[in-house]
């Protein structure tokens, strides 16, 4: 029980911290906005996926809502229609990136967890580096490997079965197109 908590130790340690620092230091107020607004991005990192999905509710919540409670998104997509998506990957390795689609009168239309097998799916070759990006969200790792040519992105999951996480990996050509996909396994220290 204890592991568990310790996460949530360190948490409130780091905030006492810093609110003793900004006492301490005498800070302007741009200067304590900015250091509220890092401790607020901090903790949209850091905050488990039930926190930072919790109460969002299609046709009710607002955009603003969602920012205040997940923080500033990695990307941001706007359509002709007016509607927007914004793309919020869990951490640089983490097993989830939420896409958060924002109908045309600015209210939650549907979140949804890119990194599915029914999504990986969707990559065929001749894909862009755009189109994959739209559908999976920004890759945990970029290899590039100038001898082949070719560039490697990797996104770990949780795949289920023996090994539980994998990474799926969409390889491209030295024309940024899709040529072919992969999986490989998450390797452990011991």
């Amino acid at each position: 029980m204890l592991s568990r908590l310790q996460p949530l130790v360190t948490v409130a340690a780091l905030c006492a911290c810093l609110g003793a620092t900004l006492a301490l230091s005498g800070c302007d107020d741009q200067q304590a906005d900015q250091a509220v607004q890092k401790l607020k991005e901090f903790f949209n990192a850091v905050k488990p996926d039930v926190l930072l999905l919790k109460g969002l509710t299609p046709g009710v919540t607002t955009e603003a809502q969602i920012r205040d409670q997940m923080g500033k998104p990695e990307t941001e997509r706007s359509f002709t229609d007016g509607s927007r998506r914004l793309e919020y990957p869990r951490g640089p390795q983490g097993l989830a990136t939420y896409m958060v689609d924002i109908a045309a009168d600015g209210t939650l239309a549907a979140v949804t967890q890119a990194l599915t097998a029914e999504n990986f799916a969707r990559i065929r070759p001749g894909m862009s580096e755009d189109e994959v990006r739209r559908l999976l969200g920004r890759p945990g790792e970029v290899a590039v490997y100038p001898l082949k040519p070719e560039t490697v992105w990797s996104w770990k999951w949780h795949e289920g079965g023996v090994t539980d996480e994998a990474f799926f990996n969409v390889h491209f050509d030295a024309t940024h197109v899709v040529y072919t996909t992969s999986r490989s396994d998450v390797i452990r220290g011991h």
